[in-house]
């Protein structure tokens, strides 16, 4: 005869149980109010101006935070106005003492980026100096240029001690279509854009077959630009001529010989670099370049 079965006893239900979470609510809404309290005594006039001088001092705009006011009818397309005097006036020592120190540490960190990225640029333009002169020296041709790194980029002046160009004339020698030539393989795989400058000597009479020294210097600028386009593939999008007449010497007009090297043409290697950054290229080029190899 089997074993009567016991009743299972039925689980006792707790009917207290909605007060635990009825309390934890309670406790999240006394939270949350003592939070809304708190944040309503905070000086809105100077919490703003703290939030929006820290934002100037970094750079970026306070638009993207939360109730801050745009200057403009679309907000976020502009960055916020600077601190102004009487803003900064009315922070806490602490504070101003804090947007000054971020102000400067932020103006530190864009410097020494912008001379690392102008050294950076410099050596790259060494380097393509170093290819010129490689390429003149294998044919006997590296007197015949000078080279320089200014605020916009490699320079490279076609002053031969021989003739490039005939007085009073723009057609380029047989040196100087040699010299040219040199340069033009190493110029078309760097790929910069390449500004031709045409300059005239400062003797005081008229070109004979041009009206004026802009014509003749003009004219000695596209014979280049043309010579690298037309007869060495440079493609035209990458090059533009100026003309600077006598404007421009490169040596005192008063120092012997310096008619000689005035009369010449700049082929500019130009850099793509920020002109704020490219001011500090000839004094980077000048610092990283080695000894014996200073342009």
């Amino acid at each position: 005869m089997g074993r009567p079965k016991r009743e299972l006893e039925e689980e006792h239900e707790n009917h207290e149980r909605w007060l635990v979470t009825y309390a934890d609510m309670v406790t999240l809404l006394m939270v949350l109010f003592i939070v809304m309290f708190a944040m309503s005594q905070v000086d809105e006039k100077k919490f703003s101006a703290l939030k929006e001088g820290l934002a100037a001092g970094f750079g970026q705009s306070a638009v993207v935070m939360d109730g801050s006011e745009s200057l403009l009818d679309n907000p976020g397309s502009a960055a916020v106005k600077t601190l102004t005097p009487a803003q900064y006036k009315e922070l806490s020592p602490e504070q101003q003492e804090a947007v000054s120190r971020a102000v400067a540490e932020q103006e530190r960190l864009r410097t020494q980026r912008r001379y690392a990225e102008a050294e950076a640029e410099a050596d790259r333009l060494l380097e393509l100096r170093r290819r010129l002169v490689r390429a003149l020296a294998a044919q006997g041709l590296e007197g015949d240029v000078v080279t320089t790194i200014d605020g916009r980029g490699l320079v490279v002046s076609l002053v031969s001690r021989h003739i490039v160009f005939e007085a009073d004339r723009a057609d380029l020698t047989p040196r100087g279509r040699q010299v040219v030539d040199a340069l033009a393989p190493v110029l078309a795989r760097a790929e910069d854009p390449l500004q031709i400058d045409g300059h005239t000597n400062q003797v005081p009479v008229k070109p004979r077959y041009y009206d004026s020294d802009w014509d003749l210097s003009a004219a000695r600028a596209i014979t280049v630009l043309r010579h690298l386009s037309e007869g060495r593939g440079i493609p035209e999008e990458r090059l533009t001529a100026s003309a600077f007449g006598h404007e421009k010497p490169l040596m005192d007009p008063e120092e012997p010989g310096s008619q000689r090297i005035n009369k010449r043409v700049d082929i500019v290697v130009l850099s793509a670099l920020p002109a704020e950054t490219r001011e500090l290229l000839e004094q980077a080029a000048a610092r990283t370049a080695p000894e014996g190899d200073r342009t």
